[in-house]
């Protein structure tokens, strides 16, 4: 055989493969897609047992717990056990995909502080967890068992369950109440556009939107709100004062004048512990009148309104659905 003639037979043979390999991957990706956007598949995490290692601030030690033991003391804390079933489910999946996707990408805010840890209790960090002699103080002996039954059976009835998009573990924010107004986009409050975390409207829950008061002296909001400047008094405008710049379609506020400087509205609410950005203001002699309906930031699961649609009849992969837009339910493997 000419060395010609191999080496055309040699490039049909490439070329062959080429189409081949071209044709199995053309093949294997709508099926991979498949497999992916299922209702449930199996998500595998690395070693037989699925554990949750929990920094206690106070003592500095790190106790490790059952991821599933672990979303009981979660929901305990984060949501009224008096919530309906199907509430507190669709929390024990939100808490558990939180978990389980800072076990697979720990917090630094934790792993700087104590890197054997993955997550904290304390709520303005990761998401609450008390402990069962927690659960004992905070009900009364005569609720403890009730309620912590109930919570077991939420977190037992949704075992290994995680949200995911695009094959992906979310991440599963929600807070108290939107006051009302419907859950916000994410890009309202932290400036980046999550697509499963859309504004969505919310049902009437009126235990939930009661109004709340937070009163300040004048001459000590700048101070409060970090402004360098001279302190303001009754005789200032109000437009001096304070403005709103911007607000979203839900009514929050995320934009204002404060003292002339401009702030967010995330802000705001942050620096004098106000329960939400949904409010307005009175300003009376030397004070000024924080009027706010809701608690929290308003993006993801409204708690009180995951409520108000389980007594309606949604089960919680509908809750969950209806908060965390276009995200599939998956299994999480793992021996306790």
């Amino acid at each position: 055989m000419s060395l010609y003639i191999w080496r055309r037979k040699r490039k049909y043979r490439l070329l062959s493969k080429c189409i081949l390999l071209l044709l199995i991957v053309i093949i294997l990706i709508p099926i991979a897609l498949y497999i992916f956007t299922e209702e449930t598949h199996e998500m595998l995490i690395e070693g037989d047992t699925i554990r949750v290692q929990l920094l206690l601030h106070e003592s500095g030690k790190v106790i490790e717990l059952g991821l599933e033991e672990y979303v009981v003391g979660v929901v305990a804390a984060e949501m009224p056990a008096s919530f309906p079933l199907e509430a507190l489910k669709a929390q024990a999946v939100a808490a558990r995909t939180y978990a389980v996707k800072r076990i697979q990408i720990p917090d630094p805010r934790i792993t700087r502080i104590n890197n054997k840890a993955v997550l904290s209790p304390d709520s303005a960090i990761n998401q609450a967890y008390i402990s069962v002699e927690e659960m004992k103080s905070r009900w009364c002996k005569r609720s403890y068992l009730t309620y912590k039954n109930k919570i077991t059976q939420a977190v037992s009835e949704t075992k290994g369950e995680v949200l995911l998009y695009e094959g992906n573990l979310i991440d599963p924010v929600y807070h108290s109440s939107c006051g009302g107004c419907g859950t916000e986009d994410s890009e309202n409050v932290w400036k980046y556009e999550i697509p499963y975390l859309r504004s969505v409207p919310c049902n009437n829950h009126p235990e939930g939107n009661k109004e709340a008061i937070n009163i300040f002296k004048l001459s000590k909001l700048n101070a409060l709100m970090g402004i360098q400047s001279r302190a303001v008094s009754h005789t200032s405008s109000n437009q001096r004062i304070i403005k709103i710049l911007e607000k979203t379609a839900s009514g929050r506020i995320t934009t204002l004048l404060v003292s002339g400087q401009e702030v967010s509205g995330a802000e705001l609410r942050s620096k004098l512990s106000l329960p939400s950005t949904i409010l307005n203001w009175v300003i009376e002699k030397d004070e000024i009148k924080f009027i706010s309906r809701g608690y929290g930031h308003g993006v993801g699961m409204c708690q009180y309104g995951a409520a108000s649609l389980a007594k309606e009849g949604k089960d919680y992969g509908g809750i969950l659905k209806h908060y965390y837009q276009g995200v599939n339910l998956a299994l999480v493997k793992g021996r306790e």
